[in-house]
């Protein structure tokens, strides 16, 4: 029976402060790991140090990221929906932790993980020093990015932040980030740390509050009136500088952002093919809302070509018929899973 070769650090049963410490040494996977391996020469073999540490965001942003993963057939594996070690099944990634994305930056930054999913609220929050290898566009519900407000009582007198008082008591889970914006308004408040239900605490204990909001509905239920925008945040995926500095650990980690980048672009989008006679060509061609100039074959015997492009499938049930009544045929719609330019 075959067996996973083991990198030098664990493949999942350490803890994070034995990882920190260094007390680690080989070991083989256990069941259900996807142990670090690749083929060299026809044989499994040990990986080189391009074998990446990840670390995934648990909690809000949670079920959106095992779900582009799993589109980006990297699908992460674990025991049950609790359980904070998992694997995939790819020889660029040899272990993987869900972990809160408050921490991410940090643990990151320091080395702990090579590569993370987090938001960029939270590199900024922490002020870790990690590299940004790109956006990656959604969030909690939606593919828009979320943005940290500052929001009051919807029967404040004050209209923008720079109205407001000395000593304003703000709530909020991201004390760093409002001090600076507070500060670079020239704004002297009171900024007390909140651990949830933030929206609730105008004001009976806070004059304002400082909050992630994606579409405002849970400000507005609460009676609040968004006031400034502090940052607009996107999910990120970061890495450890000194781990991005190595050629074979950065090409890896630039393979992992181009297939996660191709299964995002493909979302929302099919992939048309159709056949269409020479003289209804260019009408065909006029209806069809390509990415790029679509792809046009003529058939053999000549005279009739053949035509394929990607659209939005919000678009597809409208498009469909009026390619039928333009003199299309044949026509096949796709489903994607990726695209790379």
């Amino acid at each position: 029976m075959a067996h996973w070769p083991c990198a030098p650090w664990p493949c999942g049963a350490l803890a994070l402060g034995a990882l920190a410490a260094g007390r680690v040494g080989p070991r083989r996977a256990g069941a259900g790991e996807a142990g670090p391996w690749r083929t060299a020469g026809g044989a499994l073999g040990l990986t080189s140090e391009a074998v990446l540490k990840l670390v995934l965001p648990k909690g809000s942003l949670e079920r959106a990221t095992l779900e582009l993963f799993e589109a980006a057939d990297l699908a992460v594996s674990r025991s049950s929906e609790v359980d904070y070690r998992a694997s995939v099944r790819d020889h660029r990634i040899s272990e993987v932790r869900i972990l809160r994305p408050q921490e991410i930056p940090h643990y990151v930054a320091g080395g702990l993980f090579d590569l993370g999913i987090t938001g960029r609220d939270w590199v900024e929050e922490t002020g870790a020093q990690v590299v940004s290898l790109g956006e990656l566009t959604y969030s909690k519900a939606t593919q828009q990015p979320i943005r940290i407000v500052l929001a009051v009582a919807a029967s404040s007198p004050w209209e923008s932040v720079k109205e407001l008082p000395d000593g304003v008591k703000v709530s909020t889970e991201y004390p760093r980030l409002t001090e600076r914006f507070l500060s670079a308004n020239g704004v002297k408040g009171d900024v007390v740390l909140s651990y949830g239900a933030t929206e609730a605490k105008v004001p009976e204990i806070a004059d304002a509050v400082v909050e992630l909001t994606e579409t405002g509905r849970a400000l507005r239920a609460a009676g609040l009136r968004v006031m400034d925008t502090v940052l607009v945040s996107y999910t990120e995926l970061v890495a450890n500088p000194a781990a991005y500095a190595d050629p074979e650990k950065r090409k890896a980690m630039e393979d992992i952002n181009t297939l996660l980048q191709g299964a995002l672009t493909a979302r929302g989008r099919v992939l048309v093919k159709l056949n269409v006679a020479g003289q209804d060509l260019d009408r065909v061609i006029s209806l069809l809302p390509a990415m790029r100039s679509p792809t046009v074959s003529e058939l053999f015997g000549g005279g009739s070509y053949a035509v394929e492009t990607v659209v939005p499938k919000d678009s597809i049930n409208k498009l469909i018929p009026e390619l039928k009544d333009a003199g299309a045929s044949d026509i096949v719609e796709l489903p994607i899973s990726k695209i790379v330019p």
